[in-house]
């Protein structure tokens, strides 16, 4: 045994079940293949039965939790983690609670229940089955880009331990030879993160439900410890941010609470599992001191901190004795392959905090990453088989990899790093291999990002620029418009799924998208919306398109990750310097603007969501690359504006989602956020009108640096909240163009005339409707015709009435 071997063991709580020496706090659920995404899909068209998803969702569930065990988890111990859900964890606890908002009661059985058909109504919206309204409000979960539901919580709100689809999952794994642990939401996360429902009266916090929803989540305890659950996680990432409504001083009670009652007043094996609490995404928020006292002073059995964002605590933890403590070493969020002998460093150093024992673990579920690396070998069936390049493949660890770097991990714990030392030596020879690797320094683009100097940040003072546009743009009071993509219907997939496998010719392909958009101009001309876009038929993904055409940027067959729901993304892998090798966008915007006399937008997506939406570098500041972006993008905007492009939308829907959990580090964030957008943005004309976007998240924290932006016209999510942002964009004193959303895109329904009138009026009577756009909330390409071109027709004749009256 070499020196720096400190093997550790978890040890055996006098009370309950030693933990595992490794394991993971989640797993992708959609599927290798989607097949989760296809059977939902499937059965909200009416073309499966209730009974065909939960059979499709149950062999998905098996092959998941056997995958697990091949990898290196054990099969006994709950090492495999239960992670699964139809839509969404937060959604499934209000489920489990039969907590819906008063307008879904009607989808409750006399049990309290909801069938999958109201789960996904809750979800998405509805106005059938006896019930109407809008679906859950939908934000992004902490910092990564998936959406969570927004639970609404008042008074009457019914809760209490009505479903039992943890247990059911449990069971089935059970009998298959898996012992699973199950993996819940928190009751405090999910009550800080909710929202008071809108009948709540004044001064009514979610958090005032604690008591009762502790009780419910006890009696779901129970219900696992009955079923023989050993284990149980509830993931608490509410203690790591200072972005929730409640002090820390309310959290500590909360957590007390909570924790009292599930850890101390139920008996470990008999009333309830072992609990192990994870607190993802950052290091433990404390007001004062080490984080992890607040909950090393419970009497949970283990703890999961997060040691990639979170820093490793200096000095004994009081209340750690007879607690196993899980290291977050292996980066759940991002896909580069683990430096393993840094790692056991990091694991090394927890020995002083004086832990009953120590295991090894993710620091996030590992829903954030693709499946499998070897994926990208070979394809698939009926994939087109894109291959990476195997230098930058060996540099990757998505989930598969991620759970045998725990293994290793965890041995080398146990055993010392004698027993690990050739996976030891891949790794640091995989770490040197692209420290070392040609593009991953240009110098041609560090020297230009060198050079910058304040004035390519800046453009002149916003009267000028709104005289000078109007005068090129004479557009109407409350311009209508579109966030820039329609429905891409199955015969564009077909045709993109063809171009891509070489069965269509690059000429052919192009007709074919050519006849899309000028089919798209024209349905624009008849809804008669005021500035058109191309609809980006072309476009797979609006940021995996730009990265398939800048130099730095890798793109993957299946590295598909859940966004929210069915939707899924796959993320680019953004691994050396970035630069623009040829115009991008320039072609379709000309062609489009060739058909028609209305102003037409291009269409851009931003440096911060293009970083925020790819896996991205962590061998420099996001900052330096997000500026390399923004070049990148500069030149393009330049093109765009010498083809004759008077309007330039450059969408960042992610400026909120990247903004660091901790308040102390957003301001740093925020500038070179901002000046990110800028540089790009900056080096147009006066009367060239920039435009952005953002969407689905709480913009409260970030008005500042919405403004700071200095876009002409910023259209923001504002459907679902019912214009909650216009108030705060008002007292913050923003005074430039604003389209807040009017129509919901992530719903199926289609709202009436009078609901999208109801919306615009709210928005003129909060600011000057001389600066409003009329917009929906986001971009069309999920969408069908079907409900499109009625919502646009309703959200025109809206603007219309509106317009009227002023």
């Amino acid at each position: 045994m070499s020196s720096t071997d400190h093997p550790t063991t978890p040890v055996t709580p006098t009370t309950g079940p030693a933990f595992p020496g490794g394991t993971v706090l989640g797993y992708p659920r959609i599927g290798r293949r989607r097949e989760l995404k296809r059977a939902v899909e499937a059965f909200w068209a009416g073309r499966t039965t209730a009974a065909e998803l939960e059979s499709a969702a149950a062999d998905l569930r098996l092959a998941t939790v056997r995958r697990l065990v091949e990898l290196g988890l054990d099969a006994t111990d709950g090492s495999v983690p239960g992670s699964f859900s139809f839509y969404d964890q937060v959604l499934d606890v209000v489920a489990t609670l039969g907590a819906v908002p008063a307008r879904f009661t009607g989808l409750l059985d006399e049990s309290g229940r909801l069938d999958v058909a109201g789960y996904s109504t809750v979800a998405r919206g509805a106005g059938d089955r006896g019930v109407s309204g809008a679906a859950l409000e939908m934000t992004k979960w902490f910092d990564t880009n998936y959406h969570y539901l927004v639970p609404e919580i008042g008074p009457d709100t019914p809760i209490s331990f009505v479903d039992d689809r943890f247990v059911a999952a449990f069971v089935e794994a059970k009998e298959a030879g898996v012992v699973t642990r199950p993996v819940v939401v928190g009751p405090v996360t999910f009550l800080a993160l909710s929202k008071a429902a809108d009948d709540a009266p004044e001064g009514f916090r979610p958090l005032d439900r604690l008591d009762d929803v502790v009780a419910a989540y006890a009696d779901l305890l129970r219900a696992l410890a009955a079923a023989g659950a050993p284990w149980v996680q509830l993931d608490e990432p509410a203690l790591v941010t200072d972005s929730v409504d409640a002090t820390f001083a309310e959290l500590s009670a909360a957590v007390t609470t909570a924790y009292g009652a599930l850890a101390t007043d139920l008996a470990v094996g008999t009333d309830r599992p072992a609990v192990l609490v994870a607190a993802p995404f950052g290091g433990l928020r404390s007001d004062a001191g080490d984080g992890l006292a607040l909950l090393a002073g419970t009497d949970v059995d283990a703890i999961a901190v997060d040691l990639v964002k979170g820093a490793v605590p200096t000095g004994a933890v009081p209340g750690l004795a007879g607690k196993t403590l899980v290291a977050g070493v292996v980066d759940g969020h991002n896909v580069w392959r683990a430096d393993l002998a840094a790692k056991l460093d990091v694991v090394d150093a927890l020995a002083g905090l004086g832990a009953g024992g120590l295991a090894v673990g993710t620091s996030t579920s590992l829903l954030h990453v693709p499946h499998d690396v070897e994926d990208e070998v070979f394809g698939g069936p009926g994939t087109p088989g894109t291959v990476l390049d195997p230098r930058l493949r060996d540099w990757l660890a998505f989930a598969d990899q991620k759970v045998v770097e725990v293994a290793t991990l965890a041995r080398g714990l146990a055993e010392g790093r004698d027993a690990v030392a050739a996976e030891l030596a891949a790794s640091a020879a995989a770490v040197a291999s692209r420290t070392a690797a040609a593009g991953v320094v240009v110098p041609a683009v560090r020297e230009r990002a060198a050079a910058l100097t304040d004035a390519d940040f800046a453009r002149g003072s916003y009267a000028d620029r709104a005289a000078a546009q109007a005068e090129r743009l004479d557009l109407p009071p409350l311009p209508t418009t579109t966030i820039g993509s329609f429905p891409q219907t199955p015969e564009i997939r077909r045709a993109r799924a063809l171009w891509t496998k070489g069965e269509l010719s690059d000429a052919d392909y192009t007709t074919a998208m050519r006849a899309e958009v000028a089919r798209v101009v024209r349905l624009q001309e008849d809804l008669g919306l005021d500035v058109l876009v191309h609809g980006e038929p072309e476009r797979n993904d609006m940021v995996q398109y730009f990265a398939e055409h800048l130099d730095g940027f890798a793109v993957t067959a299946n590295g598909w990750v859940q966004s929210y729901g069915s939707r899924c993304v796959r993320p680019p892998i953004l691994w050396g310097d970035v630069q623009r090798p040829a115009p991008i966008t320039v072609e379709w915007s000309a062609y489009t603007a060739s058909l028609t006399d209305k102003p037409v937008k291009g269409m851009l997506t931003g440096p911060v969501t293009i970083l925020a939406w790819s896996f991205v570098r962590d061998d420099q500041p996001l900052g330096d690359t997000a500026n390399q972006v923004g070049l990148a993008l500069r030149d393009e905007i330049a093109d765009l504006e010498a083809a004759g492009i008077g309007i330039v939308q450059v969408d960042e829907p992610a400026l909120r989602e990247l903004l660091p959990l901790r308040k102390a580090d957003q301001p740093a964030y925020l500038d070179w956020s901002v000046r990110s957008f800028r540089l790009a943005t900056s080096g147009v004309d006066t009367a060239t009108q920039i435009h952005t976007h953002l969407c689905y998240s709480e913009f409260g924290e970030v008005i500042g640096a919405i403004d700071g932006l200095d876009a002409d016209v910023t259209s923001v999510e504002a459907a679902r909240s019912r214009m909650e942002i216009v108030p705060e964009l008002r007292d913050a004193g923003y005074s430039r163009g604003i389209g807040p959303g009017v129509y919901d895109i992530h719903s199926p329904r289609v709202p009436s005339v009078d609901e999208v009138t109801e919306l615009l009026r709210l928005a003129a009577k909060s600011i000057d409707p001389r600066v409003v756009w009329v917009n929906p909330d986001c971009g069309l390409k999920t969408r069908r015709y079907e409900e499109t071109v009625p919502s646009l027709e309703h959200l025109v004749a809206a603007a219309q009435a509106v317009r009227a009256t002023l």
